[in-house]
């Protein structure tokens, strides 16, 4: 299973528009970050997780020809902003493309895109199959994936672990129900915003405390906003089996 981080950004992403930060003003291609994306390709299918305002450079940079699942985490704008470009993929498959969203995920979508929901179908837009998922094991072209329910504040967010290898983007509580079903995975991906404490995600010293606790072979760090600081700078801090994911990161599971 090969997966390819499309994008480890926050929400908005970074640079940040009209910072002067070093952070932002970076060299390091590393500290360019779309928003918080990933591409699995497994047995000759293509999933992808979230598509937020940056989805159609991602698929482009990519060069994504294939999508047999898009599932969402949440329903965030950084999250599903993208979903409109989609239609691209309709037009060259010919065919509707599967998403896959929990209930209340799916009362978002339908309110941020109405148009793909009403009867008279305006020519051009997104065609979908829409699947309800829900807590427990689901399977998209014939890959499982396993929610792990997080709290991102007050909100219900799905982590997925997929094999040996989980991702979770935006959380600041796991209970241990939920960690159950992710110990004994060989990577982590988890959230680490910055380096101050927030209050719907987790910092980097409680990202660290969570990845320490489950224990994969290799950690990896995600959702990152220009506030926690320069890539090469967070690693070299980081224990030897936690690193910063960036963007364009290949990992093969």
């Amino acid at each position: 299973m090969k997966i390819t981080f499309l994008g480890t950004g926050t929400s908005q992403g970074v640079p940040v528009i009209a910072c002067p930060c070093k952070v932002c003003n970076s060299a390091d291609a590393r500290d360019k970050r779309l928003r918080s994306s990933i591409m699995i390709e497994d047995k000759g299918k293509v999933i992808v997780i979230d598509s937020g305002p940056d989805f159609r450079y991602q698929m482009l940079g990519a060069n994504g020809k294939q999508l047999d699942g898009l599932v969402f985490t949440h329903g965030h704008k950084d999250h599903m902003a993208g979903r409109d470009d989609i239609r691209a993929f309709n037009y060259v498959l010919k065919r509707k493309i599967d998403v896959y969203a929990s209930e209340k995920v799916q009362e978002t979508m339908k309110r941020e895109f109405p148009y793909v929901f009403e009867d008279f179908k305006y020519p051009g837009i997104p065609e979908i199959n829409l699947h309800t998922i829900y807590n427990k094991e689901f399977e998209v072209a014939g890959i499982k994936l396993l929610p792990v329910e997080v709290m991102h504040y007050r909100i219900p967010v799905f982590g997925f672990r997929i094999g040996d290898f989980t991702y979770i983007t935006d959380a600041n509580y796991i209970s241990e129900e939920e960690k159950k079903k992710v110990r004994g995975s060989k990577i982590i991906v988890l959230n680490a915003l910055r380096r101050e404490k927030h209050v719907s995600h987790y910092a980097l010293d409680e990202a660290v405390e969570v990845l320490m606790d489950l224990n994969p072979g290799k950690g990896y760090l995600t959702h990152v906003s220009h506030q926690l600081g320069l890539h090469e700078e967070v690693n070299n801090e980081l224990p030897e089996n936690i690193s910063c994911a960036f963007d364009g990161l290949v990992l093969e599971v």
